[in-house]
């Protein structure tokens, strides 16, 4: 197992400046996932739940066996810590036959990459654990939940997949319920039913490296879970609660990626 002392880096970095360096694919199906997953098969090899920002990789692994029959992806910006937990799932691996073989990471710049890499309606799961804050209000635009990365995830999960957030800073909680609430895609999953029936909520609160430590210093966890709501579309002629300005909004997404 890699030692954390050899992967020291900076605790974050600006994401808007990481800009170069980095390989993607130009569509989801030109990327070749054999390298991360070398022992699913080909046909299985879809990507369904995503660590956003995973650090040292905690959650990433702690999916992997909660979520057996899905292939679970952390995605990081920094290189260190990327290395650290790509060698963390191959000592896993080697130390468990048969296990963490549905998890990997890929170090890129979430804010700009994913449509590169996942299909619409992918994701059945995004996780985003403990997120930077960017305190000042001059880099508020460098935070990971906003109007217009909603609307990516939006893109990413299906009908009915959920986006799951947690934080140790109430200011941070209280900015990604503001624009979660207001984006047109997402409806709020009750607290205690998350906590009651989603064993990914649990998994997020209790199996990060920043969850223990915010635990051992006797800190809150404060967290959201939002469900996609399904498109409307006029066509088939739905009524109800969905307004003519949701519709024009996803009319917007579809032309934006497809």
């Amino acid at each position: 197992m890699p030692k954390k002392r050899f992967f020291r880096t900076r605790a974050h970095c600006n994401p808007l400046s990481y800009n170069d360096g980095f390989a993607y694919p130009v569509a989801p199906d030109e990327f070749d996932w054999t390298a991360h997953y070398p022992n699913i098969p080909e046909e299985d090899r879809v990507v369904t739940v995503l660590d956003i920002g995973m650090g040292f990789g905690g959650l990433t692994v702690s999916l992997a066996t909660s979520l057996p029959n899905n292939l679970v992806l952390g995605m990081e910006i920094r290189a260190k810590v990327c290395e650290y937990v790509r060698l963390r799932i191959e000592a896993l691996r080697v130390d468990h036959p048969g296990q963490y073989q549905n998890s990997s990471c890929l170090r890129t710049n979430c804010m700009r990459y994913l449509p590169n890499f996942f299909r619409k309606h992918q994701m059945e799961k995004i996780f985003i654990c403990f997120p930077d804050p960017h305190f000042k209000a001059k880099n508020h635009r460098r935070r990971i939940v906003s109007h217009i990365l909603l609307s990516e995830y939006a893109y990413l999960l299906k009908p009915g997949g959920r986006l799951y957030t947690v934080t140790d800073v109430e200011e941070l909680h209280k900015w990604h319920v503001e624009k979660c609430e207001a984006h047109p895609s997402f409806r709020r999953v009750p607290d205690s039913e998350a906590l009651a029936n989603d064993p990914g909520v649990r998994t997020m609160l209790e199996d990060t490296e920043e969850s223990k430590k915010v635990a051992r210093l006797g800190g809150n966890k404060h967290f959201a879970v939002y469900e996609r709501i399904a498109d409307f579309h006029p066509e088939d002629g739905a009524t109800g609660s969905s307004s003519s300005s949701d519709s024009k909004f996803n009319t917007h997404i579809m032309k934006l990626f497809e």
